[in-house]
């Protein structure tokens, strides 16, 4: 199975980037086996259907606006997919919703699920996360571990010299 892992959202806009961000920190401090690919998607949209019509399965780590608390986890799939794909301040979402019916009209859309954690400041023009985004973003790297785990994926942790 192939596996893509997909960070999207836009890295000016504080919050706005946890999916990138997280993308780059698994590249970062893990090894993951030849099945498995990791992605900045950043707001790439149309962009990224390659990437997604070449995958079996879709985990796609992002901002949800869910009405909760910040830094309130999120798995999404089915119907609830929505929930983050219509982040109405986001150009970024209406561009994956499309990608994905994109994929779907040519016979080969992925299973997805959303990982994703609700935003505290998507608003403001600034690279660094918000305090309280940054530090629950060890978690939400769990959350797509043990998503990518219970497809039968097999990483390490890299080690550091």
């Amino acid at each position: 199975m192939k596996i893509l892992v997909l960070g999207v959202g836009n890295v000016l806009f504080r919050d706005e980037a946890i999916g990138v961000k997280t993308v780059l920190e698994l590249k970062e401090h893990y090894r993951f086996p030849d099945n498995v690919t990791l992605t900045d998607g950043g707001t790439l949209g149309i962009g990224l259907m390659e990437s997604l019509m070449n995958c079996d399965l879709a985990i796609i780590i992002d901002a949800v606006k869910g009405g909760y608390e910040p830094g309130t986890l999120y798995r999404l799939v089915g119907e609830d997919l929505r929930k983050s794909m219509s982040f109405s301040d986001s150009m970024h979402q209406t561009d994956l919703v499309d990608t994905l019916i994109f994929c779907d009209l040519a016979g080969k859309r992925p299973d997805c699920v959303v990982i994703g954690i609700e935003p505290a400041d998507f608003h403001t023009m600034d690279l660094e996360l918000s305090p309280e985004i940054q530090a629950k973003q060890p978690q939400l790297i769990e959350e797509v571990l043990k998503e990518l785990k219970s497809h039968g994926v097999v990483y390490s942790k890299k080690i550091r010299n």
